[in-house]
């Protein structure tokens, strides 16, 4: 599929989980996913326990995409404890790694952070009581701060945040309630009020919902593979995502596009 002249269209897809059996499994995935879009963007849990054999598999299988690729890593990326290990590869292989970072592609600003959990709305965690439950806060704290400096930086007319942990409640309801705090964090949803952009993608919650809006009316994407295998089976596990090139026409609005081809 060529370049569309009034849109650029985003491939997204989270929660990959690359082991050493992935070997050979997930190129002609890629391939359509690429062939689709003018960027891949993927949105954590790209290796199963982030170690530096799963993400050599995880960049060979992406050699034959030929757009740019945008990633944030996810909690499994960290598992090995040496996330470094896993930006390196990657890195070197093109992939442009977002952690509180931003990049512009296609005239389209792209916001990333990994984000992290703690709760949403009254069920948020708060910082009181014992010091590795303020921990636990400051990290959530962190990654907020990671992702509102990201949005600062973008001057873009259109704009994405990218995300593993998810900022609402909307997108993790269908998992069982007793995890959400450990899904994601409503301190993720409050830098995007004050930068808002066209759209939120997130992975984590494999038994989530697929769509719904931050406070401010926002779209948020949950794209993790098993979800969109289970909800759109007739489907390739990705969420093919429109924004119009022309930034100026306010008429234009951003749209997910319902098929994965169009």
């Amino acid at each position: 599929m060529g370049k569309s002249p009034s849109s650029v269209r985003f491939a997204v897809v989270g929660d990959i989980h690359v082991t050493k059996e992935s070997a050979g499994t997930l190129r002609a995935f890629f391939a359509k996913a690429a062939e689709a879009a003018d960027a891949l963007l993927l949105c954590g849990d790209l290796t199963d326990y982030g170690t530096a054999e799963e993400t050599q598999v995880l960049v060979d299988e992406l050699s034959v995409v030929k757009v740019p690729i945008v990633a944030v890593l996810g909690n499994h990326d960290y598992e090995s404890g040496t996330p470094e290990i896993v930006i390196e590869i990657l890195k070197k292989a093109g992939v442009r790694v977002l952690d509180g970072e931003a990049v512009e592609i296609e005239g389209v600003g792209i916001a990333g952070a990994k984000g992290f959990a703690g709760g949403f709305g009254r069920g948020s965690l708060g910082a009181w009581g014992e010091p590795a439950v303020k921990l636990f806060v400051q990290e959530a704290l962190h990654e907020a701060m990671k992702l509102e400096a990201a949005l600062a930086k973008l001057r873009t007319p259109r704009k994405i945040a990218l995300l593993h942990y998810s900022p609402i409640a909307g997108t993790v309801e269908g998992e069982p309630h007793e995890i959400f705090p450990f899904l994601g964090s409503s301190r993720l949803e409050e830098p995007l009020l004050r930068y808002p952009v066209d759209a939120v993608f997130h992975g984590h919650a494999h038994r989530g919902t697929l769509e719904a809006k931050t406070i401010g009316g926002v779209p948020v994407f949950n794209v993790a593979k098993p979800l969109l295998q289970r909800k759109l089976p007739d489907q390739p596990p990705f969420r093919l995502f429109e924004l119009p090139r022309e930034a100026d026409e306010p008429e234009a609005e951003a749209q997910a596009v319902p098929e994965a081809v169009k």
